[in-house]
């Protein structure tokens, strides 16, 4: 009898332990809302004379330097300025490290514009071409006492095992907060030598008559980073600059004017939607403000260019996009939908690595899932979990204006891994042609501080399971 109820107490406890082991199981499933609490701080734009903002000294000198590729596999640089006076010569000199008494020389050429009551200065664009991979070179511009100097590194030849570093920054905008972003990610000892940037930069539209002096500010704060390693654009909602009721009706007019992409050099017909070769990665950048359905330039673009994709040289393909298609935040809610029913199929059969994405003001990673699977005969409908798709990172958490993106939707939909409302910047870092390493840094912590990660395992070469909720 003793036998028998020492035998129902054990059974009792194995049931109960079961039960917590279940539970657990049961919650660890699904991914993960941060219970990080950041401070709530009133957002505002830095004040006009903020040191941040200060012009070069001296006569019309350069200013609001920044490069970008200028061709399609990393052998040309566009080097961009703006001097306020007068033209003065769209002329770059430029030499290797190793030689600084053989200098070249680019001519490029200068545009302006109007928007409403606002006239620009002069826009500089000059391509620097024939550039040697994997070198240091530097560079100046201006004229006389009021030259400037700067210097990048070109990217490594391609090939499917060159290592490369990519910082990832969206939705910046220019208030303290995108100070520190920014202040961050140049500090983090995972050096980044290129940012992709996906969308919104300066957020002059947010003020009366959409400002274009905020162009030329944020041009003179970023160029800390832009003057020396490429940015690469993607196109947001606040670079349309739509505004009818001033009389401005040609969208992305300043950004048209001030930020150059490569973009025929991968076929595009347009400077918002093109690719370009970096090293291992192969990068398609998207306009979610542009059309892209059938039969229009931007989708005709992205069919044909996801074919000429070879996995043999560049293993890693990465799209750049504005409007995240998938968001567990009540902002901007299915905003990406329609382009997520077009493009998806695409990115699931060509077996895209990862797609990055802003507008949504705060952070979130999502395992590897697709929603290909409805049609209006069988109605299946919802995000299932998909090796062959990407990973899906919002990541337009720059520090802008417009504050936090706080209020998620409840529960955390089973695919959205890590959620976050923080500020902070991101960093991809490709070790070969199977392994990538990423991570996220919130501001509020020390630089070399990881609030999330993963290891990427690629889509063509490593094709295993690399979800963190599993």
């Amino acid at each position: 009898m003793a036998g028998a109820k020492s035998f129902s107490c054990f059974a009792v406890i194995a049931a109960a332990l079961l039960l917590v082991l279940l539970n657990v199981a049961v919650l660890s499933h699904g991914g993960k809302t941060s219970t990080f609490i950041r401070k709530v701080e009133r957002t505002e734009d830095m004040p006009l004379h903020s040191d941040v903002f200060l012009a070069p000294s001296g006569y019309n000198a350069p200013q609001q330097v920044h490069i970008t590729l200028g061709d399609h596999v990393g052998r040309a640089m566009i080097v961009s300025w703006v001097t306020m006076d007068e033209p003065g010569k769209s002329i770059v000199y430029y030499w290797r490290e190793e030689c600084p008494h053989k200098k070249e020389v680019a001519k490029g050429n200068h545009v302006t514009y109007r928007f409403f009551n606002y006239s620009s200065g002069f826009i500089h664009h000059c391509t620097l071409r024939d550039l040697e991979f994997n070198k240091m070179y530097y560079y100046e511009i201006g004229i006389g006492h009021t030259r400037r100097q700067f210097w990048f590194v070109t990217p490594p030849e391609m090939h499917p095992d060159a290592p490369y570093t990519f910082g990832l920054i969206g939705d910046l905008g220019q208030t303290f907060d995108s100070n520190k972003t920014l202040a961050h990610y140049e500090s983090n000892p995972q050096k980044g030598q290129a940012v992709l940037f996906v969308g919104d930069l300066s957020y002059a539209d947010d003020h009366p008559n959409h400002d274009n002096v905020r162009w030329d500010t944020w041009g003179r704060f970023v160029e800390r980073s832009t003057a020396y390693q490429p940015w690469i654009w993607a196109t947001g909602n606040h670079e349309l600059d739509y505004a009818p009721e001033l009389g401005e009706t040609e969208p992305f007019k300043p950004f048209r004017h001030r930020y150059h992409a490569p973009y025929q050099a991968s076929g595009s017909t347009e400077p918002f939607w093109y690719s370009v070769k970096i090293a291992s990665a192969h990068i398609i950048v998207l306009a979610s403000y542009s059309a892209y359905g059938k039969y229009t330039p931007q989708y005709e673009w992205l069919e044909a260019e996801l074919t000429k994709v070879d996995r043999s040289k560049t293993p890693w393909l990465i799209v750049l996009v504005h409007s995240p298609w998938y968001n567990s935040y009540n902002y901007h809610y299915m905003e990406g939908e329609s382009m997520r029913v077009m493009f998806e199929p695409w990115f699931v059969k060509y077996k895209v690595d990862v797609v990055f994405a802003g507008h949504v003001h705060a952070y979130e990673r999502s395992e590897r899932i697709s929603n290909i699977e409805y049609n209006i005969i069988n109605g299946r409908c919802g995000p299932s979990k998909d090796l062959s798709a990407p990973v899906y990172i919002t990541i337009g958490d720059g520090g802008n204006i417009e504050g936090l993106a706080t209020n998620m939707t409840n529960p955390q939909p089973e695919y959205s891994a890590y959620r976050e409302a923080s500020f902070g910047h991101a960093i991809f870092e490709i070790k070969n042609r199977t392994h990538a390493h990423y991570s996220w840094h919130r501001n509020e912590d020390d630089y070399a501080t990881i609030a999330d990660s993963m290891w990427f395992f690629n889509r063509y070469w490593h094709p295993a399971d690399d979800s963190t909720t599993k």
